[in-house]
């Protein structure tokens, strides 16, 4: 099983993030993320802008990759660990893109 690793001053609750929204997002800004727990467990994360744009990166070189290296690449993964998604799909390639809006998005 994966285990999270949660600094304990990165975390909020629900209802702080409610009622201090712009000091969770300072603190998210500057620690990168922060958890936000729900009933003392985590349920989601809060990214700054920053960390968002180095995932995102990361995350459009696999979606432009080709079927072959997709399945090299998730051999490496430890997906047997990763819970279920249920809102996201996985991305499975079949062919690498070569659209001018994905080369050119910022």
């Amino acid at each position: 099983m994966i285990e999270l690793r949660i600094s304990t001053d990165a975390i909020v609750t629900n209802s702080e993030i409610i009622k201090k929204y712009r000091s969770v997002r300072e603190k998210a800004e500057l620690r990168g993320k922060v958890f936000i727990l729900k009933n003392n467990r985590p349920d989601a994360v809060l990214y700054s802008i920053a960390a968002y744009k180095r995932f995102s990166v990361l995350i459009e070189h696999v979606e432009d990759m080709n079927k072959v290296d997709y399945a090299k690449f998730m051999d490496r993964v430890p997906h047997e660990d990763l819970p279920p998604t249920k809102h996201i799909p996985p991305v499975i390639p079949t062919t690498p893109s070569s659209s001018p809006e994905r080369k050119n998005r910022t």
